[in-house]
């Protein structure tokens, strides 16, 4: 068993390490909107939920011997297909196929064609590994859930390991290197004990034990696979609601889905772990699995009403209030202790029901692999059910307060039915049934939910919205000045303000005005508006085409021109010459012809989450392809990473100092300070710029020091921001230097 329980602990981080690279390489190819995140997470789950029919199917029928050694052929293969799967999910699936699959089914099915393979043996392992240790019914229980508590141990230590640490340092490929290792170690370990094992195959039952089915006293085997299915759903749908909530607190950056993931499944693991060593005393396990589940979500919608409350109070609105920067220091330390109070508790009590449903249905040793198989893919397919539907459908439909409501009905439920069945006079079940009909009245309407949030005040007004894409929220805090005022939220940051901020119109407009016949105009983003707005300056420009990521973002822009009809904002929702819609920038680049003769991307800060998919070597590479002759690319240049990258893919570079504002392009740009400060001053570009902000008039300041100029022949640097390793995103592993540090350092880069 000591040996065992290191080798699946290592299995379960490895298995973390391998998915969450493999859900970025694959939502490259996939998209980043969460239509494509869910059919990802989908064909993981259904690779995992295949392994547990087969594991189930074989495992009973196997000796020992023969199952252990097919547990570290699983681990093997699962190392293997690390080893090389860059080559099928990068390089194929999400380059050469880029923009040519667009539809659902065919995009699940390459995701399945993808994974099937390493997610099989990960599914087949715990029955396998089940077959190889049941020596006892006194003692399979424990043994299984002890060996799944590591496993989970592990897969939580990889999700805060891989993602603040390894990922960040190693890269990508680094870390399936590592994982795959990991993987082989695992099957080594196993291989040492196979010397000890039996390789007598059990004998097939008689058929009179065939047609006589096992006692099973504490319910059948199907009725508990649809407990553990309500249970895995229940779970992991409140799982996305702390990463939504979690999300909007600390702000989303690479390191808060390891941070939830990872104290999850070690609350789970070790959940898991303490149950294990309580059912071999255990008469009755039902009411220990009915009071675990119930008293888990009851704790933890009683955690997140607490998490409401104290957001606007001391101290914690000294670090993580909405209007504070939260990436690092005291705001990203209070987020992950806050992560830990409110993930941590309900994950351990939900985690004890493992081994409680392994005690009520291991009642046969002959069908041990099975009914651990069984249970298992019940499980995987509640869980697969409860990341889909909620990300999917009752994110949409309901929002976050609503799917909360909708799991404490669920619960609620579960504790009825127990009642119905054990008898009214159980006071615990009683008192929890109570708190979960508690919970879904007193919890939260969305508004008064994402208002909170966001620090509204009662004499402001809100325009917000919420899909399953996301949130945003308008905050206007003083209409007396005729007009909009206000930040502007998506996704927990403040994504820009209205009126516009310099940097946003300044993105917008140095485009169309530096190029001879702007006709058409792509936008990668439209946040507060400012950009996309100002990219409509000139009047030669025929169509400004923007994409926004994140759905609520336009219904929130909606509200805003119904109030303000004059307002910019209901300009571009109106005029025909802008199209705003919702979809994935970097899939839109990668299909259809169309070419632009000026593409700009949106201010987006480095350090958020999926920010290096627009700020690498490869999705630059994809801009250069759509741009027309002479057409020009223009993006914020944040960090020295990102304008060595930037100047390493555009054979004619400029950096405008000091706004810190890259522009590339295939052929020689057209800059003349004196000329380009001459058009920002026209009288028509004036007006239009000041529709979007009465205060700012001169944006000359944005590039009155010396541009620093790259050509073809000056000598440049390798990208050092790439799809797969995406450094400025890990920004705790890799030190961000941001750009105004050039002007000292225009040497080192190379530059003329």
């Amino acid at each position: 068993m000591p040996r065992l329980a290191i080798a699946f602990f290592c299995s379960g981080f490895a298995a973390l390490l391998c998915q969450i690279v493999w859900q970025r390489m694959l939502g490259i190819f996939a998209g980043s909107d969460t239509i494509s995140a869910a059919l990802v997470v989908g064909a993981f789950l259904a690779g995992l939920g295949l392994g547990s029919i087969i594991g189930a199917k074989l495992a009973d029928r196997l000796s020992p011997w023969h199952a252990l050694l097919g547990f570290a052929v699983a681990e093997a293969g699962v190392a293997g297909f690390a080893l090389v799967s860059k080559l099928f999910l990068y390089d194929f699936l999400a380059t050469d196929l880029a923009g040519v699959v667009d539809s659902p089914v065919a995009i699940f099915a390459l995701c399945f064609a993808g994974l099937v393979l390493p997610t099989t043996l990960m599914g087949a392992s715990l029955p396998l590994l089940a077959r190889a240790i049941a020596t006892s019914l006194d003692t399979v229980a424990e043994r299984v859930g002890s060996l799944y508590g590591l496993n989970t141990l592990g897969a939580g230590l990889g999700a805060l390991l891989g993602g603040w640490v390894l990922v960040g340092h190693l890269g990508f490929v680094g870390a399936l290197a590592l994982a795959a290792g990991l993987d082989l170690f695992a099957a080594a370990l196993a291989l040492t004990l196979l010397p000890g094992l039996s390789r007598v195959a059990p004998a097939p039952p008689a058929p009179s034990a065939r047609a006589q089915a096992p006692a099973e006293p504490f319910g059948s085997l199907r009725l508990w696979c649809l407990l553990v299915f309500l249970s895995g759903y229940i779970i992991v749908a409140l799982e996305i609601v702390w990463v939504r909530l979690m999300g909007q607190v600390g702000q989303y950056h690479a390191y808060l889905f390891p941070t939830v993931l990872g104290i999850f499944l070690l609350a789970d693991g070790l959940g898991i772990a303490v149950a294990s060593r309580m059912v071999r005393r255990m008469r009755d396990p039902r009411p220990a699995f009915f009071l675990t589940q119930a008293g888990g979500f009851a704790l933890g919608a009683a955690l997140i009403l607490l998490l409401i409350w104290a957001l606007p109070h001391w101290p914690v609105n000294q670090f993580v209030s909405a209007d504070m920067q939260r990436l690092r220091d005291g705001g990203l330390v209070t987020t992950v202790l806050l992560t830990l109070a409110v993930v941590g508790p309900p994950s351990f009590l939900i985690g004890m029901t493992f081994p409680f449903v392994q005690r009520a249905v291991q009642q046969d040793l002959a069908s041990v692999g099975a009914r651990v198989g069984w249970v298992q893919l019940a499980n995987i397919l509640g869980n697969a059910a409860g990341s889909i539907l909620t990300g999917l459908v009752t994110f949409h439909l309901l929002g976050t307060a609503g799917t909360l409501r909708l799991l404490a009905a669920l619960s609620l439920l579960l504790m009825l039915g127990w009642l119905w069945k054990a008898g009214r006079g159980r006071r615990p079940e009683m008192a929890l049934a109570a708190a979960c009909g508690v919970a879904l009245v007193a919890l939260p309407g969305n508004a008064a939910l994402w208002s909170r949030l966001h620090a509204e005040q009662p004499h402001q007004v809100v325009d917000w919205a919420e899909d399953r894409s996301g949130i945003a929220f308008f905050r206007d805090e003083n209409r007396a000045e005729g007009g909009p005022h206000g930040p502007f939220f998506i996704q927990g940051f403040s994504q820009g303000r209205i009126p516009f901020l310099p940097i946003h119109q300044f993105l917008g407009a140095v485009g169309p005005l530096l190029h001879a016949d702007p006709k058409n105009v792509l936008c990668i983003g439209i946040g507060s508006g400012g950009t996309p707005w100002a990219a409509g300056v000139s009047p030669r420009t025929d169509s400004v085409r923007a994409i926004e990521l994140v759905g609520p973002v336009l219904t929130a822009h909606a509200g805003i021109a119904a109030r303000y009809p004059d307002s910019p904002i209901a300009t571009m929702l109106s005029n025909p010459r802008w199209q705003l819609e919702y979809g994935d920038g970097r899939r839109a680049l990668s299909r259809g012809e169309t070419l632009y003769d000026v593409i700009q991307a949106d201010a987006i800060l480095p350090e958020g989450s999926h920010s290096g998919l627009l700020y690498s070597a490869e999705f630059l590479e994809q801009v250069r392809r759509r741009l027309a002759p002479g057409g020009i690319y223009v993006q914020w240049g944040p960090t020295e990473r990102v304008v060595a990258t930037f100047a390493a893919v555009f054979p004619h570079t400029l950096l405008l100092m000091p706004g810190s504002v890259l522009i590339g392009s295939d052929s020689p740009i057209p800059y003349d300070p004196a000329e380009l400060a001459r058009r920002f001053a026209q009288p028509e570009v004036i007006a239009h710029l000041e529709r979007g902000n009465r205060e700012t008039r001169d944006y000359g300041w944005m590039f009155d020091e010396p541009a620093l100029v790259w050509q073809p022949g000056t000598a440049r640097p390798e990208p050092v921001l790439t799809d797969v390793f995406p450094r400025d995103e890990f920004y705790l592993n890799n030190g961000v230097t941001h750009t105004l540090a050039l002007r000292r350092t225009e040497q080192l880069l190379g530059v003329e």
